[in-house]
């Protein structure tokens, strides 16, 4: 395989994964970013923890959607990440009214 076809292969995963994202977004509640992925999620703990002058955040995240290419099945039912980075949480709006 050249370094084309490899890149054109994770260029089409990507595409992919995109689409997949777009049909199922409208499914979550809320979007969590961290510093090593991108998760869909119906529910959402952060906790700001502390240890040894260090800060760090855990995240429980319960019937959730990973952005992870390589993953051969996205839908989970709970994910926990520990992370020393910022995590950002922002809620979906959801339209008053869905078009059939």
């Amino acid at each position: 395989m050249s370094a084309h076809d490899l890149e054109e292969y994770e260029a089409e995963m990507e595409l992919a994964l995109y689409r997949e994202y777009r049909d199922v977004v409208s499914l979550f509640t809320y979007v969590v970013e961290t510093d090593r992925r991108f998760y869909l999620a119906n529910q959402v703990d952060l906790q700001v923890r502390s240890a040894g002058g260090e800060v760090f955040y855990e995240l429980t995240l319960a019937d959730a959607w990973v952005w992870d290419v390589y993953r051969s099945s996205r839908f989970v039912r709970s994910v926990r990440v520990v992370t020393f980075k910022d995590v950002n949480v922002e809620e979906l709006a959801k339209p008053d009214i869905s078009l059939p």
